[in-house]
């Protein structure tokens, strides 16, 4: 089997819902990010790509179903270069890079890129089809940004709560406060901001074209305890979960480029971490939120080494609660996560959370110099998933 290193990564500048990147088709932040990554590669000949593997968790509007390959032909790549678009939700573009790096460890393939997008401001609205023709009454459309639609009945009721209340529940549980929440949702924005503030994104964004844009969004500097405290909770009137340690909706896109060993002559740079193991895991659908504590377990177990081994954690923040009992069930050092952020303070756009977090945390390992690190992401409707990396300059 070969070894499966990532070469670069980057993203957009993530967008709030209804925000700066409204006006851009995601199809167009799947091309931004993909243009992108391969600029990133100066020695590539763009027919050697071998496949493209893209993720999001919509497809049913302007992401036309495959945008994977809509991105790769609206990039002007060659028409020779296949690409296929993976649905995992949360999970997509995490996804996408799991599956190219099995293919170029099968060698199947020497260049991979993978990524995803969500615009979840341009979500459609769909309407079911009627049973019947000519209907007589009413029909409700139905919006496709987040969450349940058009479910089926046979599913259990307890399955099918709102990702809000299915965390509510999850705070009862494991009797995890709103201060605690509060507090984490606090150290998101006031991290992210200082890494944009010291220049750590600088090299890990591409800005999309006609936009003014040069963050991201949804940071709120100036955010405190004081502040979220007072907000109103959003889903249970007596509830600890509110707009403030939740994630936002968001836009945005996002790209990994994977390679193998022999492919750095290809590339032009030389790689930046191996990807040494992976795990996925699920659980009940309303549990949703802590389903990344087996995946990562899984992910360790298959690279070899142990939690006292890993120095940067990267996981994406669906909601403030959901993250803290996964910290609780690793007992990992705090000060070790999400050190530039999360998706709190940075944004969640589906589709593009995998490979946010994924080229964040090869970011990290290579200023810190550090040689383990794990990147996770929760997935509505119960899954997990989790990737460890070693920092090649680590590699002796």
């Amino acid at each position: 089997m070969s070894h499966v290193f990532v070469y670069a990564a980057t993203r957009t500048p993530f967008g709030r819902y209804s925000g700066a990147l409204a006006g851009t088709r995601p199809d167009d932040l799947a091309t931004v990010a993909l243009e992108g990554v391969l600029g990133m590669a100066p020695g590539l000949d763009r027919a050697r790509v071998d496949e493209v593997v893209w993720g999001s968790a919509n497809g049913a509007g302007e992401d036309n179903r495959n945008v994977g390959r809509m991105a790769v032909l609206l990039a002007g790549l060659p028409v020779t270069v296949p690409a296929t678009t993976v649905n995992r939700l949360c999970g997509s573009s995490l996804d996408a890079a799991m599956i190219g790096s099995r293919q170029i460890e099968t060698g199947d393939a020497d260049v991979v890129v993978t990524g995803g997008v969500e615009s979840m401001s341009r979500a459609p609205w769909v309407l079911p089809k009627p049973g019947r023709p000519y209907p007589a009454g009413d029909v409700t459309a139905v919006s496709t940004a987040l969450g349940w639609r058009l479910v089926n009945p046979r599913m259990p009721q307890e399955w099918t709560v709102s990702l809000g209340e299915a965390n509510e529940q999850l705070a009862d549980a494991l009797a995890i406060s709103r201060e605690r929440q509060d507090e984490f949702a606090v150290d998101s924005h006031q991290r992210a901001a200082r890494a944009w503030a010291e220049g750590f994104y600088d090299d890990l964004i591409t800005p999309v074209p006609d936009v003014e844009l040069a963050r991201d969004e949804g940071i709120r500097d100036g955010t405190t305890g004081e502040k979220l405290a007072g907000l109103t909770p959003a889903f249970r009137p007596d509830g600890s979960i509110t707009a403030g340690n939740a994630s936002p909706l968001s836009d945005g896109a996002s790209a990994v480029l994977l390679g193998s060993e022999a492919a750095a002559g290809q590339l032009g740079v030389e790689p930046l971490a191996r990807i040494a193991g992976r795990g996925t895991a699920a659980t009940e659908p309303q549990r949703f939120g802590i389903a990344p504590v087996d995946a990562a377990e899984r992910a360790l177990e298959r690279a070899g080494i142990g939690w006292d081994q890993v120095a940067a954690v990267e996981l994406n923040e669906a909601f403030a609660v959901q993250s803290l009992a996964c910290l609780d069930a690793w007992k990992v050092d705090p000060e070790i996560v999400n050190t530039k952020g999360g998706a709190i303070a940075i944004g969640h756009p589906l589709g593009a959370s995998g490979g946010r977090v994924l080229g964040t945390l090869t970011h990290r390992l290579r200023e810190s110099g550090d040689r383990w690190g794990v990147a996770a992401i929760c997935i509505g409707v119960g899954q997990g998933l989790a990737v460890v990396i070693e920092n090649t300059g680590t590699i002796r």
